[in-house]
């Protein structure tokens, strides 16, 4: 059943940019916007399969291996950050195809980069606080702590990541960039 886990996050990556292009194909190739709106407001639902396929196979006994972390890590991130990439990415579909303003680039040096790589780390963030909610969740859920371990250790290992990127990301404060 754990190789089934993997193949729903990878299933609900594809997922997430098929309902994305599909949404985005609607409103620039279709002209049709409240059915791109519906369709962009559908792609948290991928998150939701993966959140429920996940509980789930917890609940039926099985043990946690890194794909239910994974799976919460990247609930967490495309909480985080879907919004962001939509926007991202409407930007772009907005410039290729229907002769919208050029996509704005992220500031390379000064203080607006400080500021935004201050920003991404409050991503970052709440990326951590809802993968990790998720975790500790998911250990609960089991009330096993044998069967759950290496979710408490990928908590661990993303808290060291997370240190790290918030000592990189708040260089740029002390030290700006060019």
């Amino acid at each position: 059943m754990n190789d089934l886990i993997y193949v729903a996050i990878i299933g609900c990556e594809i997922g997430f940019w098929v309902v994305l292009l599909a949404g985005l194909s609607t409103r620039y190739f279709l002209g049709q916007q409240r059915l791109s709106t519906v369709l962009l407001a559908g792609v948290p639902l991928v998150d939701l399969l993966l959140l429920a396929f996940t509980v789930i196979d917890l609940n039926n006994g099985g043990t946690a291996t890194s794909a239910h972390g994974l799976a919460a890590i990247y609930i967490g991130v495309s909480v985080a950050f879907g919004h962001r990439l939509i926007r991202w990415a409407d930007e772009r579909f907005s410039y290729w195809f229907a002769d919208g303003p050029p996509p704005t680039k992220p500031p390379k040096t000064g203080r607006a980069h400080a500021q935004h790589e201050r920003h991404q780390w409050g991503r970052h963030f709440l990326a951590w606080i809802i993968g990790c909610a998720l975790l500790l969740g998911a250990v609960a859920l089991v009330g096993d702590f044998d069967r759950t371990r290496v979710l408490t250790e990928m908590g661990k290992l993303w808290s060291v990541i997370l240190a790290i990127d918030f000592v990189w990301s708040f260089s740029y404060t002390i030290w700006p960039k060019g």
